[in-house]
């Protein structure tokens, strides 16, 4: 299968040759062409595996056809919602690409810059509109949004939506929408509370479900170290003292876990920033240019941040939270070794980690290297796997509680201010 056997007008197919895009992935093979018929879907897909084009293109064609036919002033015909600004800005870069040459219009808003920019791209007109939340609901008050000519809604990443508590405003947009429109919606999950979500979003959908990637590219090597939590930094500090490493992309679970690695990284004189959502956009996008052009050695990430970072011939990556989410590991490691080049994974497992490499490799069904030659030595009991669980389990609910009272007061923070200035 290729994109031309999927009815892809010519404008749109031009662009996606540009980019050397010839193979559908199976969530756009069987999503492009029900889109195209005009179906709500039901999408349970992980990121990565390709659903941004799933339902960018199809609405980018159908909304260029429907401008032929009937041309008319510029409006917002189409809203993207999603949780986080880095997700937003990828889903406008997307369309950017695969719509150059259509003359369709979009822009993205979110949360934790001044809103001059995007009240004047608004102005001049827009046809499709990626927005974050609070921002989005922040800019209708003011009257600068209107979503009564909506006629494509897209709902995407809509588990980790809920998890952020963002429950309430997607209630208020949904309201705010015309009845007549064709809704698309996709989660990673599919527990009880989604399923009654896409209910309310969603008419007689098409149900689609991609098998998260479950897979590393032959050429990444893979590492492994054990190690004490208390240790974690000196073997870090450890494994970079090796010359060749001298672009890394690190990976840690948290904000504030990825600025006290920054911070310790700086502390032993190696040159390194931080991107995750507590930083503003512009410094995230001068910490990736100073990694893409040399000047920073470890770009400290987190998942969220990480989203849409593609850089060529990056071969280090490092793990150093091992993630709880198998599919998120090989998401990961996938950043290096692309387009046939050799790629090194390190990955770091405190004890309470260990249960989790050995998902990641029941998932990837091979053994990671274990380096033996490590100064610091795991010698600490990790918990049992049931115990890990329950401690997961209760930190997840914590962190929805924290989530529902910051919302609740009015004070969500950085992740999903409601304010003139919110930060999603």
């Amino acid at each position: 299968m290729r994109f031309e056997n999927l009815e892809i007008i010519e404008p749109i197919l031009k662009a996606l040759i540009e980019e050397n895009y010839t193979t559908p992935t199976s969530i756009q093979e069987k999503a492009i062409p029900l889109v195209l018929q005009g179906q709500d879907v039901l999408g349970s897909a992980q990121t990565g595996t390709g659903k941004t084009a799933a339902f960018s293109i199809p609405i980018l064609q159908r909304l260029y056809l429907d401008r032929d036919r009937n041309p008319s002033a510029r409006k917002i015909s189409t809203l993207i919602v999603t949780p986080t600004r880095e997700l937003a800005i990828q889903i406008g870069e997307s369309l950017s690409i695969y719509g150059k040459y259509t003359g369709l219009r979009n822009t993205v808003i979110f949360g934790g810059v001044t809103q001059g920019k995007q009240t004047d791209a608004l102005r001049n007109g827009v046809d499709l509109l990626v927005a974050t939340p609070g921002r989005l609901l922040d800019l209708m008050n003011q009257g600068f949004i209107s979503l009564k000519n909506i006629e494509y809604f897209v709902l995407d990443e809509a588990d980790r939506m809920l998890d952020m508590g963002f429950i309430n405003d997607i209630k208020k947009i949904i309201a705010k929408l015309p009845e007549r429109r064709q809704s698309l919606f996709f989660s990673a999950t599919m527990p009880e509370n989604i399923v009654e979500l896409s209910r309310k979003i969603l008419h007689n959908p098409q149900k689609i479900e991609v098998s998260p990637v479950s897979s590393t590219a032959e050429t990444i090597n893979q590492f492994l170290y054990y190690t004490n939590k208390g240790s974690k930094k000196d073997l870090l500090l450890h494994i970079l003292e090796d010359p060749k490493m001298d672009q890394v992309l690190l990976f840690a679970k948290t904000k504030h876990g990825a600025d006290r690695v920054d911070r310790s990284l700086s502390d032993a004189k190696i040159k390194s920033a931080a991107i995750h959502g507590g930083k503003s956009q512009n410094q995230r996008q001068k910490a990736l240019q100073q990694f893409k052009d040399g000047q920073v050695r470890v770009l400290v990430a987190t998942d969220i941040a990480a989203r849409g970072i593609d850089i060529d011939n990056l071969r280090y990556v490092i793990n150093y939270d091992i993630p709880n989410i198998s599919e998120t590991y090989v998401h990961r490691i996938g950043r290096s070794g692309r387009a046939g080049g050799e790629g090194i994974s390190i990955s770091i497992s405190e004890p309470e980690d260990n249960v989790f490499v050995k998902d990641i490799e029941k998932l990837i069904n091979q053994r990671i290297e274990v380096i033996r030659n490590n100064p610091f030595p795991q010698t600490e009991s990790p918990m049992s796997a049931k115990e890990k669980k329950e401690f997961e389990k209760e930190k997840m609910k914590k962190k929805q509680e924290f989530f529902a009272a910051r919302k609740k007061s009015g004070q969500q923070g950085r992740d999903g201010r409601n304010d003139r200035k919110g930060r999603n």
